[in-house]
């Protein structure tokens, strides 16, 4: 299998991204800053569309909608060039992309969980980048969101646990069928082990629920 190395500078992501750029001391989400100062709207679209896997590091996330990003594309990558150790795969994040969408889960959070959301993803490293999405609801409303994005990895299949967690957070939240059937045609790579025991005993719970 061909390798496509995706690299994504900071000026195309910045050019790609408008306004992505976030003053982390005024961070806050247009809808919700008049009702609730304490709270941000987070866009998940990889592992994260579980609860159960959201909820390990961050325990103030409460579903809120499911939600379109129009003209991104979701791609699974190893940053900078180095296989995820918590994975053993491909991790997802999002380019820009003409026609594609990308269905996610926007989750209600407490600020006080946006320093570990922002450690889940690797943000001090350099692994994710904060971008600002608007994304669209199932009934039409435009909301405004935290996400986060890949600026420099390698193109690469996740690990069979990997698509497992997103697939089971897609059904879970209810995200469109025929964006489910995209996601379990993804080709996971021929990793053999196991992930961590806490993943794992998610990944256990999920296929229990399911016979």
């Amino acid at each position: 299998m061909m390798l496509m190395l995706h690299i994504v500078s900071h000026r195309e992501m910045h050019n790609a991204c408008a306004g992505v750029w976030w003053d982390m001391a005024n961070f806050g989400c247009e809808d919700l800053r008049s009702q609730d100062g304490e709270s941000f709207l987070y866009f998940a679209y990889g592992s994260n569309l579980l609860t159960e896997r959201i909820h390990l590091r961050n325990p103030s996330a409460v579903f809120y909608s499911v939600a379109r990003l129009q003209d991104f594309k979701l791609d699974f990558g190893n940053p900078q060039g180095k296989t995820s150790e918590t994975w053993h795969g491909g991790i997802a994040t999002i380019f820009e992309s003409p026609g594609d969408e990308v269905w996610g889960v926007v989750w209600k959070m407490n600020k006080s969980n946006l320093s570990s959301l922002d450690k889940q993803e690797g943000v001090k490293s350099g692994m994710y980048v904060p971008i600002e999405v608007t994304v669209s609801t199932q009934e039409g409303k435009e909301i405004t969101c935290r996400s986060y994005q890949m600026t420099n990895y390698e193109s690469v299949p996740p690990s069979p646990q990997y698509k497992k967690v997103i697939c089971m957070g897609a059904k879970e939240n209810g995200l469109p069928l025929e964006y489910q059937k995209k996601l379990n045609s993804i080709e996971p790579n021929d990793y053999k082990g196991k992930v961590s025991e806490e993943i794992e005993d998610i990944i256990k719970k999920g296929e229990a629920k399911t016979h």
